[in-house]
């Protein structure tokens, strides 16, 4: 069995979900310690032609509490109104609008949580098949870090192949995966490009772009497009 870990960013780029559609269990990484200034809680879409930033506002956001520990704020209706400004006339709008809209509509402000239902919304969308779990419900010993963390999890799973992205390169030795009978890989995203309006393409944005502009066939020719290093 294949599995991934990663801790739950707010619609990521494409890389993540070509994390998520190459393995057979996704695990969200929610009972490790919030990191401020990183991904969990911002990401990049276009808007107006540019680059622009957007963020998930939090309540008593702290280095000191676990992901699963923290609120959602208030600003979800104006992100939402951001999002239709920046994509209202990209082709495929109409076919996504319903989903941005269930996802900043949505009751749930537990950051983990809404972060979980965003890739289940998602993923539904695109027909994507992986099962998600999330870390805080797995039993494991929470006194071991990093790596060895990692590989407990995969013992506990049945996994045969972990497979990781390519940041993890300097963090995990695939001779200690292979140590515990778990063939470590770290996924590689080939360059992506498609039309964005007739812009200068800007690379790895936020999901939402992607599924702006291309159908869901397309992506998935996107999500295959990756190398197993």
């Amino acid at each position: 069995m294949k599995i991934a870990i990663m801790q739950p960013y707010f619609l990521p780029y494409i890389g993540y979900f070509q994390l998520i559609k190459s393995v057979d269990r996704f695990i969200f990484y929610d009972d490790v310690t919030f990191i401020k200034q990183g991904w969990i809680n911002r990401n990049r879409i276009l808007l107006n032609g540019k680059e622009y930033s957007f963020h998930l506002e939090l309540k008593g956001a702290s280095s000191f509490k676990k992901i699963n520990e923290i609120e959602i704020g208030n600003n979800r209706e104006k992100l939402l109104k951001t999002f239709t400004q920046g994509y209202k006339k990209a082709p495929f709008f109409k076919d996504v609008e319903p989903l941005i809209d269930s996802l900043f509509k949505s009751s749930e402000n537990n950051l983990s949580k809404f972060i979980v239902f965003s890739f289940q919304a998602i993923t539904s969308y695109l027909g994507i098949k992986t099962h998600f779990l999330v870390s805080s419900e797995i039993e494991k010993n929470n006194e071991l870090k990093g790596q060895e963390k990692v590989i407990e999890i995969c013992n506990k799973l049945g996994a045969t192949i972990y497979i990781n992205s390519i940041g993890g390169q300097k963090l995990y030795s695939k001779d200690r995966f292979k140590e515990k009978n778990i063939i470590l890989y770290f996924l590689k995203s080939n360059p992506i490009i498609y039309p964005q309006f007739n812009n200068e393409f800007v690379s790895w944005l936020s999901i939402i772009d992607v599924l702006m502009f291309n159908s869901v066939e397309e992506i998935h020719k996107m999500l295959d497009n990756y190398e197993l290093l």
